[in-house]
């Protein structure tokens, strides 16, 4: 069993662990009101998204959300939190840095000896979360479990899902597609994108994310007998009928949104294997993109 399926099979404990710490950290973390924003890179930044939306729709307050590479050099806020699983990934440590002194930051992380614990305000370690592998599981969906929490959006039936993504058998055929196009609404674009992140480090996929209502502006062309489109949430009206009647697999997203993603990050797995890849050694990617001095 690979690093990746084992770290995989542990997150509805993860979960249960990362709602704890979101009790413990208050005060780490955004009270209703602040105008926060929500940085990271890669898999973190697809979290942030995610998170940003929950945020928002729950009431309380605005809520934006970054690659640290762009955040908005002009623009203010009560606080920032900084996402990042290694503690090292360059444009996070030099976003902190930059903001050091003016802005409340916090940064959520894996790893308690990394630059990170000083380049923050505050800092929540999750490292019951860590991983061995470089492709991201457990840690994002436990950081993004842990904003949830604070935001009283986390319940056993999350974590009850989240068991049930993990036993029950993946659907026929789609490890044999020659594409994956993941959508989503609301709070679970992110997810998509993760979810098409997973497929491209872990198999190599051509793999696509939209926001479901956007599927019909010209992605849905793509559509055809060895395609297949993952809805993550509630989908629009028609639209299972219009990829079917494309020729294409429609995968409906029954359970919870995060449990939802197991189940994508399986896929993922799943189709590494059937192309005899390694999801641990994926092609050009390292476990954190540390980035040499200017």
């Amino acid at each position: 069993m690979s690093h990746v399926e084992k770290e995989l099979a542990s997150q509805p404990e993860c979960w249960r662990r990362a709602a704890e710490a979101a009790a413990a950290h208050t005060g780490a973390l955004p009270g209703p009101g602040e105008r926060v924003a929500i940085a990271g890179c890669g898999t973190s930044l697809y979290m942030a998204q995610a998170a940003a939306a929950l945020r928002e729709g729950a009431g309380q307050g605005e809520t934006d959300a970054f690659a640290a590479s762009e955040f908005p050099a002009g623009r203010r806020y009560d606080r920032v939190i900084a996402l990042t699983r290694s503690g090292t990934t360059t444009e996070v440590l030099e976003l902190l840095a930059r903001l050091r002194g003016r802005t409340r930051t916090t940064a959520v992380t894996a790893d308690p000896a990394t630059p990170v614990m000083t380049a923050a305000d505050q800092v929540v370690v999750l490292d019951f979360a860590d991983e061995v592998s470089v492709v991201q599981t457990r840690f994002a969906t436990s950081a993004l479990t842990l904003l949830r929490a604070h935001l009283g959006l986390h319940g056993e039936a999350v974590v009850a899902d989240g068991r049930t993504a993990l036993a029950e058998p993946l659907p026929d055929g789609l490890t044999a597609c020659s594409q994956f196009t993941f959508l989503g609404r609301g709070w679970t674009v992110g997810l998509a994108s993760e979810a098409a992140l997973k497929m491209r480090e872990a198999s190599l996929s051509w793999t696509e994310a939209y926001p479901a209502m956007e599927y019909r502006h010209g992605p849905i062309s793509i559509t055809g007998p060895s395609t297949a489109t993952w809805m993550i949430g509630d989908p629009p009206a028609g639209l299972a009928e219009q990829v079917r009647a494309a020729g294409g697999t429609w995968v409906a997203g029954g359970l919870d949104p995060l449990a939802e993603l197991v189940r994508a990050q399986r896929l993922a797995v799943a189709v590494a294997a059937a192309r005899g890849l390694d999801p641990d050694r994926p092609r050009n990617l390292t476990r954190s993109v540390i980035l040499p001095e200017s």
